[in-house]
């Protein structure tokens, strides 16, 4: 009860609410629910659900590369942790799934849970990169056909915020010890105590860099990256598509309609949300799908849909991983902070 008093979490869900109202504005809920009701119900789940749990599979591969630096760790745990991490975000407020998942691996492997953080932060990095990317493409492609003058205007700050934790990435390759001093001399004024945990998470992070400057991670961590975003994550879109029969004239159109659906709610549940990105998600999907014609409430339904198999798929792998470890989500809440991530020192 005390995290819903943190102001954090009332603005979460204020965005929650008003994304809501924006992506079912106008929209005709008997036309949703006759959408959905047609849908092709064995398809959606069975052609969806093991992508999602792929997904979880390849991130732990990729996860491994970046942990080795650290000590090396088996896929079994990071699997777990990663899918402990996604479930505790449709579930907890806060965003916190990223802390919890080096909180869980550091408790199974007895791994510095600072460390493993680090390299938390590293993969979000390297996703901003594909997003990079992927919001360059579908801006040239589509920027100036579809979004005229002012969609391109839009898309120029987002690249430059996509751009921002990849410079910080290489300031600290580069300048390590003064990348880290800054942080901790911005934010002693604050607080002396977070300023010391703070320094010391960058400094980990950037010890845990050195995966990404060796030649065979490197090609893992891509191939991965590609894997996850260019084939697990767009194929329940996809999918999706095709089970609730929109029609977009091609397979290929469908293809590409899938790219900017998965690229527009990467970028959509980037924002504070409440749990389980409710609402951006759905605003996402209406807005990526108008660029190809289709209608708010077929948009929204299709958003409906793939997002509630999403959500049900990945919370119900973390309530089994912690069912099967013997671990409670009360445990997890009380292990959702960044000081919480101590541990014994890393080792090789």
């Amino acid at each position: 009860m005390k995290r819903l008093r943190d102001p954090r979490v009332l603005i979460g869900l204020a965005v929650t609410v008003v994304c809501l109202w924006l992506a079912l504005r106008g929209v005709d809920f008997g036309t949703v629910g006759r959408t959905m009701a047609r849908a092709n119900w064995p398809l959606l789940i069975l052609g969806s659900a093991p992508w999602y749990v792929l997904s979880i599979y390849l991130r732990a591969l990729r996860w491994r590369h970046l942990t080795d630096p650290i000590a090396p760790i088996e896929t079994g745990p990071l699997f777990r942790a990663t899918a402990v991490g996604f479930m505790a975000n449709n579930l907890i407020p806060l965003r916190v799934g990223e802390v919890i998942r080096a909180w869980y691996l550091a408790r199974e492997t007895g791994r510095n849970g600072t460390a493993l953080f680090g390299t938390v932060v590293l993969e979000r990095v390297i996703d901003s990169a594909v997003f990079l990317v992927m919001v360059g493409g579908i801006i040239g492609v589509y920027g100036a056909a579809r979004l005229g003058s002012g969609g391109l205007a839009m898309g120029a700050p987002l690249l430059l915020i996509l751009s921002a934790p990849m410079g910080f990435v290489v300031a600290l390759r580069i300048w390590p010890a003064r990348v880290s001093n800054t942080v901790e001399a911005v934010v002693r004024p604050l607080s002396e105590p977070v300023a010391v945990r703070l320094g010391t998470a960058v400094r980990s992070f950037a010890g845990g860099l050195g995966a990404i400057s060796r030649g065979g991670h490197l090609f893992w961590i891509a191939l991965h990256s590609v894997l996850i975003w260019g084939v697990a994550s767009v194929i329940p879109f996809y999918v999706g598509l095709v089970a609730m029969d929109v029609d977009l004239g091609s397979a290929s159109r469908t293809l590409a309609a899938s790219f900017v659906l998965l690229t527009a709610v990467g970028i959509a549940v980037a924002i504070p949300s409440a749990p389980g990105f409710f609402g951006p998600y759905h605003l996402a999907c209406r807005a990526a799908l108008a660029l190809f014609g289709v209608g708010e409430s077929t948009a929204v339904a299709v958003g409906t849909l793939t997002h509630a198999v999403f959500w049900v798929t990945m919370t119900l792998l973390g309530l089994a991983v912690l069912r099967g470890r013997r671990t409670s989500l009360h445990d997890l809440e009380e292990h959702s902070q960044v000081e919480d991530l101590g541990g014994p020192p890393a080792s090789r």
